[in-house]
């Protein structure tokens, strides 16, 4: 497919304070940009955040998984199958999986060397190519059963079928290249809007049982947090997806769950301290032919909201960045669709740039339309 369509979604978003994300020592990630120290979580953390969101919409046998256990997934898959026990389940298995080169652990010789990413069916359709012959393979010694395997391309089946969240995603495996696939997501590391510092939470515990006349804490702790506006980014590369996908229908889809969960997903990290999951302030899903654009350096200038709050301000300032890019680089989008929450004083401002606000169901549905359009006729309408 040589014509490109990507999907831009640049995302405000406060968080109350939490620590979301962190580092060895603890603390909140951080980055210095524009000269300021910003509150920061990683496109790990948020990819893993939407992935999960993603896949509770998706039946448990037709997820992805990321594991070094495919040995044991596909022993058990082999034993439900054909009734043989684990042991000649697991013999078989490693039959299978040994012409891959799969790199085994140094601790543990069951488990891979590194986390795998794959479909659930992949592995149904591994134990399809032994068919009916299992308990005449397991009968067989170990010259045999690999001269008998020898014709069987495993690797063409991880390498086909993807589901939707490796087809999203992508897989590297740096020794193995044949099985890597390209990701039709990239995710940047959110940032704040604003410089941030980092507080602690000093905090204690009474034991329940203690009686009045002992007093004091029967444990003291201590967790550090802040609280930030967040621009977050992602973009989405259709043409990518269709590659992945080999299947129209399926790939305007997963571009709609795949905006819905990276707009509504939320890193977990001391969820149960800090219940912070919030909704964003705006989702701006901008529809281009040319090339991605991160609209961050709206905020190199961090924003003071010193009259009416951050998270209003970056929202103005993300709507003066988009037409200035627009105007200096001549990079206007395809189709520009946006969500956001009533604004006081900038209303104007943001309403020139992404028109009005569009209820959110009702831009998924949009950007479902436009997806199907291009696939099927190139408009992008």
């Amino acid at each position: 497919m040589t014509k490109r369509l990507y999907l831009d979604l640049s995302i405000l978003q406060t968080v109350p304070p939490s620590n979301l994300n962190r580092d060895d020592a603890g603390t909140p990630k951080h980055a210095t940009y524009g000269g300021v120290r910003r509150a920061r979580v990683s496109s790990q953390a948020w990819k893993r955040a939407a992935r999960v969101e993603f896949a509770e919409a998706v039946p448990q046998e037709d997820r992805a998984t990321r594991t070094k256990k495919i040995l044991s997934l596909l022993t058990a898959r082999i034993e439900a199958r054909t009734g043989l026990t684990t042991e000649a389940g697991q013999r078989l298995a490693a039959a299978l999986l040994e012409p891959l080169g799969i790199t085994k652990s140094t601790k543990k010789e069951e488990q891979s060397a590194y986390l795998l990413f794959f479909g659930r069916p992949q592995l149904d359709s591994i134990v399809d190519l032994i068919g009916d012959r299992a308990a005449q393979l397991a009968d067989l010694d170990d010259k045999a059963l690999q001269e008998a395997l020898k014709d069987l391309d495993v690797r063409e089946v991880l390498r086909t079928g993807h589901p939707a969240e490796v087809a999203l995603f992508g897989r590297m495996v740096a020794d193995l290249p044949r099985l890597n696939v390209d990701a039709a997501v990239q995710v940047a590391h959110a940032l704040s809007t604003h410089a941030v510092t980092t507080e602690f939470d000093y905090y204690t515990a009474v034991d329940d049982e203690n009686p009045d006349e002992e007093t004091g804490a029967s444990m003291i702790g201590r967790v550090e947090f802040n609280a930030a506006t967040l621009y977050r980014y992602a973009t989405v590369g259709v043409h990518q997806l269709r590659e992945n996908l080999s299947d129209d229908a399926e790939t305007a889809q997963t571009v709609r769950r795949f905006v819905e969960s990276f707009a509504l997903s939320m890193p977990t990290g001391h969820q149960n301290s800090f219940a912070h999951r919030t909704v964003p302030h705006l989702v701006l899903a901008c529809v281009r032919t040319d090339q991605p654009v991160n609209l961050v350096s709206a905020f190199e200038r961090p924003v003071l909201g010193q009259m009416s709050g951050i998270a209003e301000q970056s929202m103005v300032k993300l709507a003066e960045e988009a037409q200035q890019m627009s105007a200096t680089w001549g990079m206007a989008p395809h189709l520009t669709l946006a969500t956001y929450a009533p604004l006081g004083e900038g209303a104007d401002k943001v309403k020139e740039a992404f028109s009005s606000s569009l209820a959110f169901p009702a831009l998924l549905d949009r950007v479902h339309g436009v997806v199907e359009n291009w696939l099927r006729d190139g408009s992008g309408k």
